[in-house]
């Protein structure tokens, strides 16, 4: 009988430890969108780099949402300070009696999370996404900077639709960045101004980034005319070695002079170029964009993920943010068009219109969808490398954005 009462403890034991338990309805929900994610990354290629890690992260915390727990120090009172269960531990003395500390330590993706919240992790993605950047066409064609700031108009845009649903200055602030379709630059400025919505940022902001190919179309289409979609546009001049190097020096120092506040993410990126540029640190340049870029990917990606509990996640301010996001990302790909189209009409039809929806940022997919929606039109249209002008502009463009927001409400 001791045996039999001994068993059903120890299966009484297992149970109430158990996540049938210990999890709740939101719980489970998030776990049924992490499996979705997860599909979109693995089945169906969508940013899988990022997309697959957030997923998993976001899996986890509500399989286990100790692993995001923070440490604490609980007070443990004792007769005296020679106490032998306080060896090892900080003794105090409060309201005449006496204490030992004894800390419990974090869930392991807590720590690892710090370079999220300390804001390490995207700057040194800024690094690795420099050494893998040809600035050439933005060189070659420098109107491609108009576009890319053209591109970031939404983000401002949102931001005062945010302000008028109820967000705060701040929070609005960290919702209108998704409109610049770069993740780090999103993760960077939401760790400053509204960590509390990280999770709900970060999903939209890597969602609708996997989604380029989807959600920007459709929005090319309907602004521009086949004329217009089917121009050829001239070949762009080569670009000297001396540009290439000069180029990342003088961008950082006008902007860290000019807006300090953007100086992490554009220091980083210009630094790391500056590596594949000036080819003689080719092993350090090799190192950031494999080894680091990867490690510190597996990093953010799964730590951002693991800010989406069900309890943080599904609430009503989640909805505004994904819908506000999407319509960020609408309204910069629509003005990336439309001021595309008048630099088609400013150059009596030199310029397509299409690469000006490259300038959101999302490298290179937006400058791929430029070239697929052209050849659409006209096979023989090659825009590939026209588009990955406006799109590094927009690289430089979204961290600008997030220097302008920072100084203005950070």
């Amino acid at each position: 009988m001791e045996i039999l009462t001994g068993f059903l403890d120890a299966i009484r034991g297992i149970y109430e430890s158990s996540g049938l338990v210990s999890l709740g309805w939101q719980n489970y929900v998030m776990i049924g969108i992490s499996c979705f994610l997860l599909y979109l990354a693995i089945k169906k290629q969508y940013e899988p780099l990022l997309l697959l890690p957030i997923a998993f992260g976001m899996l986890l915390v509500n399989l286990y949402p100790e692993i995001m727990a923070a440490p604490h120090i609980s007070l443990v009172e004792i007769q005296s300070a020679n106490d032998p269960a306080a060896t090892g531990h900080v003794v105090q003395e409060i309201g005449g009696k006496i204490y030992y500390e004894n800390p419990t330590y974090g869930g392991l993706l807590y720590y690892l999370y710090q370079g999220v919240k300390l804001g390490i992790y995207p700057p040194l993605i800024f690094l690795g996404i420099g050494c893998m950047t040809d600035f050439g066409p933005l060189i070659a064609n420098p109107k491609s900077l108009i576009l890319g700031a053209a591109a970031q108009i939404g983000i401002f845009i949102t931001f005062t639709g945010a302000i008028f649903l109820g967000f705060t200055e701040a929070e609005a602030g960290a919702i209108g960045i998704i409109g610049g379709a770069d993740g780090p630059t999103a993760i960077y400025v939401t760790t400053k101004l509204a960590p509390h919505l990280l999770g709900s940022i970060a999903i939209a902001a890597y969602s609708y980034m996997a989604l380029v190919p989807i959600i920007q179309p459709p929005i090319m289409k309907l602004l521009t005319t086949k004329k217009e979609r089917g121009v050829v546009m001239e070949q762009l001049r080569p670009v000297s070695k001396l540009e290439k190097i000069l180029f990342p020096i003088i961008v950082v120092i006008l902007i860290a002079i000019f807006l300090p506040d953007a100086a992490p993410l554009v220091g980083m990126l210009m630094l790391g170029n500056l590596f594949k540029e000036s080819g003689v640190v080719e092993r350090i340049a090799k190192a950031a964009q494999n080894e680091l870029m990867n490690i510190i990917t597996i990093f953010l990606g799964t730590t951002v993920g693991a800010t989406a509990s069900g309890a943080n996640f599904l609430k009503l301010d989640t909805l505004k943010i994904i819908a506000l996001g999407l319509i960020a990302f609408c309204m910069g790909t629509a003005f990336g068009v439309l001021f595309g189209k008048i630099m088609y009409k400013l150059t009596g039809g030199k310029i397509n219109p299409l690469i000006g929806s490259a300038g959101v940022s999302a490298v290179p997919m937006a400058a791929r969808v430029s070239q697929k929606v052209g050849q659409q039109e006209n096979p023989g249209n090659f825009l590939l490398m026209h588009a990955m002008g406006p799109n590094v502009a927009g690289v430089i463009g979204s961290a600008v954005a997030a220097g302008v927001l920072l100084n203005v409400v950070g």
